[in-house]
């Protein structure tokens, strides 16, 4: 009976998701359904005023930052891994580097607004375009969830350094790795999207 009885539990543990990590799929699910908008209005729009439409490349920084970025993911997961093996030091060290290029990204995004400024391309104003505001709004969201999860993994880096990371306990990093690849993910889709569709579908 007993034996019954611990074979439930275990299976219910297995299949019975975390109520933090379940929040964190919410979240993600929120800003999915976010930029689905803001890349649909984009498309509607740009369709709507195909000739007006600025056309314009893309910051040199943005495609630096993109590789940042998936440094950062490499980082994070090297993270992960090292807290399931109990390696601590080596979970301290990918957050902190995580962080540094999390921080390194959202000063060439911001110095990448500065290269489109400087090519004609404004937010707001006589001189603004639809095309540019996209871009600014998009990518200015994408730059504010970046500040979220950059808190987040600070937060995981004073957990780790607290001995609250560790094999036995990898909810909190686990959760912190699955948010930070979805925002790296994010920004390649984004990046990708605006390569393809800066000039129109004709």
């Amino acid at each position: 009976m007993d034996t019954t009885k611990n074979i439930y539990i275990e299976e219910q543990e297995i299949t019975t998701m975390h109520p933090k990590k379940f929040n964190v799929w919410l979240f993600i699910v929120s800003i999915i359904m976010l930029f689905a908008a803001l890349t649909s209005g984009y498309i509607v729009r740009q369709g709507d005023i195909l000739k007006e439409w600025l056309v314009f490349d893309l910051p040199s920084l943005f495609y630096w930052s993109t590789v940042v970025i998936l440094l950062s993911s490499v980082t994070m997961h090297w993270a992960y891994i090292a807290a399931k093996k109990n390696e601590i030091g080596q979970v301290k060290t990918g957050l902190i580097v995580t962080l540094a290029l999390g921080v390194v990204f959202l000063v060439m995004q911001i110095q990448g607004w500065g290269q489109l400024v400087d090519a004609g391309v404004f937010f707001a104003g006589d001189k603004s375009n639809p095309a540019g505001s996209f871009i600014y709004v998009i990518s200015g969201l994408h730059a504010f969830h970046i500040v979220a999860g950059l808190v987040f993994v600070a937060v995981t880096l004073i957990r780790a350094m607290n001995s609250k990371v560790h094999s036995k306990s990898t909810n909190t990093i686990s959760m912190c790795m699955t948010f930070w690849h979805f925002l790296d993910l994010l920004w390649v889709y984004l990046f990708f999207f605006f390569m393809f569709f800066k000039d129109g579908l004709n």
